[in-house]
């Protein structure tokens, strides 16, 4: 009997030795997300990018503001009088470009970033209340978002542009928030007030997809046995909504708000092209497209200075959200 018992025990240690080893889920994502050719090559590019952008102010050889009154159009790779090189040639006031576009990344980056940013925590958790609680409180704020959804995007993402530009007031900014932009961006805290302005119209549209997604990952998630077994257990619906639905429906909002980047970072450009986001001399990529409007037919070249980098970082932020869609997605191999 010895004998039997300690032969089963062995055969079940070598089984147990043969099962393949637990893997970490970080190194499977990172697996799987590698093998998306153009979303590591994005995603390098991207944080190189983002490192200069972070060391704008030491890259730069001028500040985004500086002026060479005597020296406007100057073509790319032309020295200053102060002996310093326009990589990119000078816009029509004779301010650098090269240094304008670094400056004006930081700011276009950051605003698109804390908007989706904003708009996927605010989506996230109010998709989760409406799935959760489902009956009349899912009906009404289901029909609040399909109602928003109807409203033509860029019209009425242009006045509240323009209401909250000209009148900053109606919604106060706190002192420090404002200082705090401002030492971040380079900039004066008047002009502050405008990136913060920019960064509410962008989140008041932009969490309607991600509420959207979040109710219906949380509708399906409510049903299972894990959410049976919490309520039995006594969890508040706040707790099970923050421990359990939302971590638990965070694979699709992620891959939703780097999708979402690109279309923040072109909204962002779009408004500040018409005039209605964030006003020169702060730089950002659509204003500075904006000014090569007039002087595009005698130097071609300027259009494309601001126009690269918005159509480029676009480019790569969707690829990065397939890449992510790939290696989050459950029904893949591992």
């Amino acid at each position: 009997m010895a004998v039997t018992q300690l032969e089963q025990r062995t055969d079940f240690l070598m089984a147990a030795e043969a099962l393949p080893a637990e893997q970490n889920r970080w190194l499977v994502l990172l697996r799987r997300f590698s093998r998306h050719r153009m979303a590591m090559a994005s995603s390098l590019v991207l944080l190189s990018l983002g490192i200069v952008f972070l060391f704008a102010r030491s890259i730069a050889p001028f500040t985004a503001v500086e002026l060479e009154l005597g020296n406007v159009f100057a073509e790319p790779m032309t020295l200053s009088e102060s002996g310093r090189m326009h990589w990119l040639g000078t816009d029509h006031l004779g301010r650098d470009y090269f240094s304008r576009i670094l400056f004006a990344g930081r700011i276009t980056l950051t605003v698109a970033l804390t908007a989706v940013l904003g708009a996927s925590v605010f989506g996230a958790i109010f998709g989760a209340i409406s799935g959760y609680f489902k009956g009349r409180t899912d009906d009404a704020m289901m029909r609040f978002v399909e109602f928003l959804l109807t409203i033509p995007t860029l019209p009425i993402l242009l006045i509240l542009s323009a209401i909250l530009i000209q009148s900053p007031d109606l919604i106060p900014v706190p002192a420090f928030v404002l200082n705090g932009v401002a030492s971040l961006l380079y900039i004066q805290a008047r002009e502050a007030q405008q990136v913060v302005m920019v960064i509410i119209v962008l989140m008041s549209f932009g969490w309607l997809t991600t509420a959207r997604l979040m109710r219906g990952m949380v509708l399906s998630l409510r049903e299972q046995e894990f959410t049976d077994a919490a309520r039995a257990l006594g969890a508040s619906d706040l707790r099970i909504i923050s421990r359990h639905m939302i971590p638990n429906s965070m694979a699709p909002i992620i891959v939703d708000a780097s999708l979402a980047l690109a279309g923040f970072v072109i909204l962002e450009a779009a408004l500040s092209f018409l005039g209605f986001g964030i006003q020169d001399p702060t730089p950002t990529w659509g204003n500075m497209l904006s000014f090569t409007q007039s002087y595009m037919f005698q130097h071609p070249w300027l259009p494309l200075i601001p126009g690269l980098p918005i159509f480029l970082f676009a480019l790569m932020f969707n690829f990065v959200g397939d890449g992510l869609r790939d290696a989050l997605d459950p029904r893949l191999k591992r």
